[in-house]
């Protein structure tokens, strides 16, 4: 249940994302300073597009003597072939990174959407980097298969993954179409955080 209530979800912010894209509004910036991510991605993601629009084409060419089979495979190729691939790289347009007040709010399409407190930032550099192994403790957002700028953290931040599992990570990496600019206001701000004075404690009554 909670599966079918996650894709449900998602498919609804793509279709959202859509109506964004379409509007030339975004989601989540108003606070913030927005990093996009999605031209790293979009000839791979209009490459797809295009295939499945051949494809749509064809198949609705091979199956026109069976209008029942033409018409659900013709919803089918649309659906999971155009709308989910346009759906996608609009969420990517949509959904930027976002630079907030004392938090920087990592996110890929519709589907990830990481909060990392600047306090808990350690060290931040520019990386590109075109591999990725998946290990414990570390989370990779790559856009197009790289990343560009990666996060070392003093304490882990909670990752919830598209299936709901929750993963701990204490080193994050993630592509931005503006490396330099990300890394250079990520500085000061980081630094800022991590020399704020901690709260008192409550004094005993």
């Amino acid at each position: 249940m909670r599966l079918a209530h996650r894709l449900v979800r998602h498919e609804l912010r793509l279709f959202a994302s859509l109506v964004l894209w379409a509007a030339r509004r975004t989601h989540g910036t108003r606070h913030g300073q927005a990093f996009g991510y999605a031209r790293g991605q979009s000839a791979i993601m209009f490459g797809f597009m295009f295939v499945c629009v051949v494809e749509t084409v064809v198949m609705s060419v091979l199956l026109y003597r069976w209008p029942t089979v033409h018409h659900v495979v013709l919803f089918i190729d649309v659906y999971s072939g155009v709308f989910f691939i346009l759906g996608m790289h609009a969420a990517s347009v949509v959904r930027p990174h976002v630079l907030e007040p004392g938090v920087l709010r990592i996110r890929y399409a519709a589907h990830v959407d990481v909060r990392v407190p600047l306090g808990r930032i350690v060290a931040v550099r520019r990386e590109l980097r075109t591999a990725h192994d998946k290990a414990d403790g570390e989370l990779n957002v790559a856009v197009g298969g790289q990343t560009t700028v990666t996060l070392e953290l003093a304490e882990p931040v909670t990752h919830v993954t598209f299936l709901g599992r929750r993963r701990e990570v204490s080193l994050v990496r993630l592509y931005s179409d503006e490396t330099d600019a990300l890394v250079q206001a990520l500085g000061p701000e980081v630094t800022r955080a991590r020399s704020a004075p901690s709260p008192l404690p409550d004094l005993p009554a």
